[in-house]
């Protein structure tokens, strides 16, 4: 607890991974699991909460352990640490949420392999004390789940008429099949990112024109 020092530093690390720093809409990372599993709200949640868990546990772990770690075997024992968590964020979802684990597949164990954990890990966790890790870990995880029901949101609102499975349009709608379908995710995932670099560049111009106005 005593670790932070600075409010203001330990509330940069937290937020940067929520907007500034977004894994998906600024770093364009795990486009993997971004694509395959965000054809419905309740998958890009459920593949949220288990990257959270698996970020935010290993980065903490790391952190922990960082000078007992040789620099030879870091990147082995990195991955020993993530497939750690993700054995138990699968087991707990095959047991809570079936329907949802045998919709995810293989995308679950594929968390060993996200290069936004891992990279966390090295850039970070590894270098920085625990807590500071923790809240790097826990903006960067709220971030990337963000990003997911956004896109598993309105690809569900298009593609099935629905939201979390509940129905919007009644059975006149016409639903938008494409949007479920991989070529619907690439469509989709591109608007959104027009759209979030569109209010980035109108922000950095509004900071511009107010500092001109003020130097």
């Amino acid at each position: 607890m005593a670790e932070i020092k600075d409010p203001g530093a330990a509330y940069a690390e937290f937020v940067k991974g929520i907007w500034k720093e977004n894994p998906i809409f600024v770093q364009v990372l795990g486009m993997c699991p971004m694509l395959a599993v965000t054809n419905s709200a309740i998958n890009a949640l459920a593949m949220g909460a288990a990257t959270f868990f698996v970020l935010v546990g290993s980065s903490f772990l790391v952190s922990l352990l960082r000078n007992y770690i040789p620099k030879q075997v870091r990147i082995s024992t990195y991955i020993i640490i993530i497939a750690t968590f993700v054995t138990v964020a699968d087991f707990a979802l095959k047991a809570l949420v079936p329907d949802v684990h045998r919709a995810l597949g293989a995308f679950i164990a594929l968390i060993v392999v996200n290069c936004i954990i891992l990279g966390r890990q090295e850039a970070f966790a590894s270098r920085n004390t625990v807590w500071m890790s923790v809240l790097d870990a826990l903006g960067m995880a709220i971030g990337f789940a963000f990003a997911l029901l956004c896109l598993g949101s309105v690809r569900e609102i298009l593609g099935s008429g629905s939201l979390f499975g509940i129905d919007l349009f009644g059975p006149s709608f016409e639903p938008w099949v494409i949007m479920i379908l991989p070529p619907g995710g690439f469509i989709m995932l591109g608007l959104i990112l027009l759209v979030f670099n569109a209010m980035t560049q109108r922000r950095l111009n509004r900071a511009k024109a107010l500092a001109r106005r003020t130097a």
